[in-house]
This record gives C-alpha cells, sequence and structure tokens, in this order.
C-alpha cells in the first residue's frame, strides 16, 4: 500500500496544500506548531474519517471556515484508489474512485494505517478506555462488519442507560419489559464485538510476543489478556457468550438501577499487558512500558499484512526521537523496503539519520511544505 500524493484544503493550519511524489520514506522536518503532526493526521483521518487526536470533527477544519475536503491516489495490490473525504458541520462524505460510499465503514480500510505517536504509551499505562479505542480503532480497519456492530451497540447502549437514569421509583415490572427489550439488542451486538476483539488479541499476541522477545534479547515474555467483564478471556464460542452476557446483565440488574448505568459489556472491558508473568501497567519500568507500546504498533503492521495481503502505512509522529538508539534501529530496520513511511521531527539530527538517507525530506513552516531536493 503506498500513498502517492495528498491534497487539503482548509484542514487545520494548511488553506490548500497539493503534496505529489512521496517516496517509501518521508521526513517531515520543522519546530513544533508549524503542521506536521497535522500532515500526518491527515493521512490517518483518510484512512479512518475520524481523528487520533480528537473526536470532534470541526476541530480539524480550517479557523473560519465550514468545511474540510481531504484526497488521495493509492496504490494497492489490485491497482490504483482515489479516496476523497469531506467533512462539514453537516457530515462527512467519503468517495471512493468518485463514488459516493452509502456507508462510512464501506470506507474505512481502503486506506490501511498504523500511527506510533507518543501518546501511545497510554495503551499501556492509561485508562481502560484508551485500550477499548486502540483495539476498536485496529479491528475496524480490517474488519469493517465490527464498526457496524459497535455502533449500534453504542446506541443500544445509550438507550439503555436512558431507561436506568429513569427507572428509580418507577413501577418495576415495566421497566424490567423495556430492559429485556433493549438486553437483546445490547447482547447481540455485544458478542459480535467481543468474539472480534478476542480473535484480533490472540493474533496480535502471537506477533508482538516474538517481536517483544527480540527487541529485549530473548530476556522477556510479553503476553497480552483480554479482560471482558462477563466471560472468561479464552471463551469464542458465540451462544455461550450470549447465554453469560444475559446472565450477568440479569445478576447486576438492582444495582445497575442503584447506578443509572449499564455495568458489563464490552464498554467495560480492558486489555492486559505481562512481562514474565508481571503486569506492565504496574511493575513494568519505563523502558519495558515504551518496548510493549513499540512491540504492538510493529505487530499491527504484521497483523494487517496477514490480514488483507499487503502492508499499511506506518505514520511516526515524533516517537522516533524518544526512543533510544537500539529501538530507533529496530523499528526503523522494520520499516525498510516493506512500509511506506511518514516521520515527522524537530530536526534531522534527532533521528538515526545514516539509516535514513535515501528518505524524502519535506520542511514544514506555518502551513507550507518544502520539499527538499
Amino acid at each position: 500500500m503506498f500513498v502517492n500524493n495528498i491534497v487539503l484544503q482548509q484542514y487545520r493550519n494548511y488553506e490548500q496544500l497539493e503534496l505529489n511524489g512521496f517516496g517509501p520514506v518521508n521526513l517531515l522536518i520543522g519546530q513544533n506548531a508549524q503542521g506536521k503532526t497535522n500532515l500526518v493526521e491527515a493521512i490517518f483521518v483518510l484512512a479512518l474519517t475520524k481523528s487520533h487526536r480528537t473526536s470532534r470533527d470541526k476541530e480539524l477544519i480550517s479557523f473560519g471556515a465550514t468545511s474540510t475536503h481531504l484526497a488521495a491516489d493509492v496504490d494497492k495490490k489490485y491497482g490504483k484508489i482515489r479516496l476523497d473525504l469531506a467533512l462539514s458541520t453537516q457530515g462527512k462524505k467519503a468517495k471512493i474512485n468518485g463514488l459516493e460510499q452509502r456507508k462510512l465503514s464501506d470506507f474505512i480500510g481502503s486506506l490501511n494505517v498504523v500511527m506510533f505517536a507518543p501518546e501511545d504509551l497510554e495503551i499501556v499505562k492509561g485508562t481502560p478506555g484508551v485500550r477499548r479505542r486502540f483495539l476498536d480503532m485496529e479491528i475496524g480497519q480490517v474488519a469493517p462488519g465490527y464498526l457496524y456492530h459497535l455502533q449500534q451497540y453504542q446506541k443500544v447502549l445509550v438507550q439503555r442507560n436512558n431507561l436506568l437514569k429513569q427507572a428509580w421509583g418507577k413501577d418495576m415490572a415495566s421497566v424490567q419489559l423495556m430492559l429485556e427489550v433493549w438486553n437483546e439488542q445490547l447482547v447481540e451486538h455485544g458478542v459480535k464485538i467481543v468474539k472480534k476483539r478476542k480473535q484480533f488479541i490472540t493474533k496480535l499476541q502471537k506477533w508482538a510476543q516474538a517481536i517483544h522477545e527480540g527487541i529485549a534479547g530473548g530476556t522477556e515474555e510479553l503476553k497480552l489478556t483480554y479482560v471482558p467483564s462477563f466471560s472468561e478471556p479464552e471463551e469464542e464460542d458465540e451462544a455461550v457468550l450470549l447465554e453469560r452476557f444475559m446472565i450477568k446483565l440479569s445478576q447486576m440488574r438492582e444495582q445497575e438501577i442503584r447506578r443509572g448505568m449499564t455495568l458489563a459489556g464490552p464498554h467495560r472491558d480492558d486489555l492486559a499487558f505481562a512481562i514474565n508473568g508481571r503486569e506492565v501497567h504496574t511493575y513494568g519500568s519505563q523502558g519495558q512500558q515504551r518496548t510493549t507500546a513499540l512491540s504492538l504498533k510493529l505487530a499491527e503492521i504484521e497483523l494487517i499484512h496477514e490480514e488483507i495481503g499487503e502492508y499499511p502505512v506506518l505514520l511516526l509522529d515524533d516517537v522516533l526521537s524518544e526512543l533510544d538508539p537500539y529501538r530507533q534501529t529496530q523499528l526503523i530496520e522494520t520499516f525498510q523496503s516493506k512500509v511506506q513511511t511518514f516521520i515527522t521531527a524537530t530536526g534531522v539530527e534527532t533521528l538515526n539519520a545514516e539509516r535514513l538517507k535515501d528518505a524524502n525530506i519535506y520542511h514544514v513552516h506555518d502551513g507550507h511544505v518544502e520539499h527538499k531536493e
């Protein structure tokens, strides 16, 4: 997978930008707050129709403008495609080769990316919500059907929570009848989400463990464990998951009514990391936490290749300078020669420049980009 160019109109601090002729490795050099991250973010948005930095689309639109437009030509295994994405206060419109897509889930997956940014360390040491978001965004790229069930689940969850908030002091018979209706829908979509997450984590574990072992020189074993709120981590049988989810909701009904919220389901699940049997979040050193995050990102690259038959585009936002020389080398050797990569940095001197001597270099200043020949 290869991004040939990108066109931005009224995107953050880019009023109008067109860049052509990207190479296998592209360095975006500039001081902070000049637009380097905005550029790699735009590639991410073209892949997933949302930003990794904000959930508010209006923040992506230039100040004073009412909409933004992003486009790129992408080479894929089966040929070239043109991607267009427009965002406005009215919503999003996505096109592939000029044809508007009825659902955004039909557009997502046309371009696959792996983003590695400093905040990705939060996947390891942050809150469960960060890890759930990581799972949802990565699974959504390779399994668009997952996004449908996730969207439906979230809609039902809002309705069920509204019912629970209003249930206290009301006729319990009528509340129970309504809960049964929402429970059926919540469980139907929730089980699909949990099953897909478990399958994804099993595959990610295979790659992450091998990569981590290589980085750590064979002295550490990394283990990923899914922590569901209503079933055993290894259970994948759909009928069993359905039954266990229903039982859990029944058991927690009184507590949910008291608290006014749904207390079981994939929106309460987590992902745990352990090195040599010790939990990384609590007991891991900063180096181990960084290595775990790096192993996850490198594993994503291989997993996407395994799932779709081609490598994703790698976006490295201000992370190479954060890594020690050994980890820099490990990362560069992984993407060189097989993964198109975009790297942001404040200066070439912060990077392992000898290994990046054939890279295309772009200087970014105040929303303008100059290609250094």
